[in-house]
């Protein structure tokens, strides 16, 4: 949804940012994706989770992006809104699945820990 928007929204921007500003938010919108799907592909949950983490980099780095664009001239208040938005909505998506397994993981450590104390008998 996002990347889709970006693709479209670019097609307005002036031909002498081609290699500038059309470039590099096109690149910020896919990067998002990228190291989500190579995060996926890694064994670790560290591992996984570090490359969402940089994931949400690029989320910032597409605001700022379309904040360039606005300010620029480029993009209308509504186009800058609706970009912020789905930008938004990926940056808690993510952060949600990042920390989904912390809190998971802790409050298993936490039963753990707890079930060590407990005798035979105590069920």
């Amino acid at each position: 949804m996002l990347r889709k928007f970006i693709s479209v929204l670019v097609k307005k921007f002036p031909s002498h940012e081609k290699f500038l500003l059309t470039a590099q938010i096109i690149d910020s919108s896919r990067s998002i994706t990228r190291n989500m799907a190579e995060g996926y592909g890694r064994y670790t949950y560290s591992d996984t989770r570090n490359f969402f983490i940089i994931a949400i980099g690029s989320v910032t780095e597409t605001m700022e992006n379309l904040a360039t664009a606005f300010d620029e001239s480029y993009i209308t208040p509504d186009e800058l809104t609706a970009g912020e938005q789905k930008c938004e909505l990926v940056f808690k998506l993510t952060n949600g699945y990042i920390s989904y397994p912390d809190k998971s993981n802790a409050s298993k450590n936490i039963s753990n820990k707890a079930s060590k104390f407990q005798t035979p008998n105590s069920n």
